[in-house]
């Protein structure tokens, strides 16, 4: 790891698992949890837009898993979850260099 991220890989490393404010070189902000961490990369949850939700493709007789019978493995209707027991997404993941970071800041929960 270079030395010119050594400040920002520690702010990683101290916030790991917690909601954060990453902000960018370019000006940019992203909020999302911190859920990884290298020499090179953060790894964060980012979480989807309420548009998102609804853009997962839909389960159909090509694409079924089948389990055997127990809810949440291919039964239809598992855990009362569209798509065969498969909760929603909620996050995504988003990998940044180290060197894009300029500043982190954690966020409440709430």
């Amino acid at each position: 790891m270079k030395q010119d991220y050594h400040h920002i890989y520690e702010l990683c490393k101290d916030h790991m698992h917690s909601y954060v404010l990453a902000e960018l070189v370019d000006g940019s902000k992203v909020d999302g949890i911190v859920t990884g961490l290298d020499d090179e990369y953060v790894y964060l949850a980012i979480p989807l837009e309420q548009y998102e939700h609804h853009t997962q493709p839909e389960m159909n007789h090509q694409n079924r898993q089948f389990g055997y019978g127990y809810p949440g493995y291919g039964y239809p209707g598992g855990f009362g979850y569209p798509g065969y027991g498969y909760p929603p997404r909620r996050f995504r993941r988003l990998i940044l260099p180290l060197a894009a970071l300029t500043a982190l800041s954690v966020l409440p929960w709430y």
